[in-house]
């Protein structure tokens, strides 16, 4: 799928969370204070993570971000490894020269 073709796909899921639990666009607005517009805007794939923050707890479905990206976990051997620190740059392995190149090994 293309990135369009997704964002007007979650667009689309947002319509239907959205009837399934009998809420109007004028109804959502008013909990919301996001302008019908924006609500629109937003079902047809065009919004900002912000609205769909608010949105999602509107409708009690806030707890789906945790499946847009799962939370890392990180093993005891690698965080003794790290001395308890929490990664905070990436970089490239040694015996590799361009990122390309470690994208395609990875």
């Amino acid at each position: 799928m293309t990135d369009n073709a997704i964002s007007e796909e979650i667009g689309e899921r947002f319509r239907q969370l959205r009837l399934r639990k009998n809420y109007t666009l004028e109804l959502l607005r008013d909990r919301t204070l996001i302008s019908i517009n924006t609500l629109k805007a937003q079902e047809r794939g065009k919004t900002k993570l912000g609205t769909m923050i608010a949105v999602l707890r509107e409708l009690g479905e806030l707890d789906e971000l945790n499946n847009l990206i799962a939370p890392i976990s990180i093993s005891p051997i690698q965080l003794a490894k790290m001395n308890g620190k929490k990664r905070q740059r990436a970089r490239l392995p040694k015996n590799i020269t361009n990122q390309e190149e470690w994208i395609d090994k990875w």
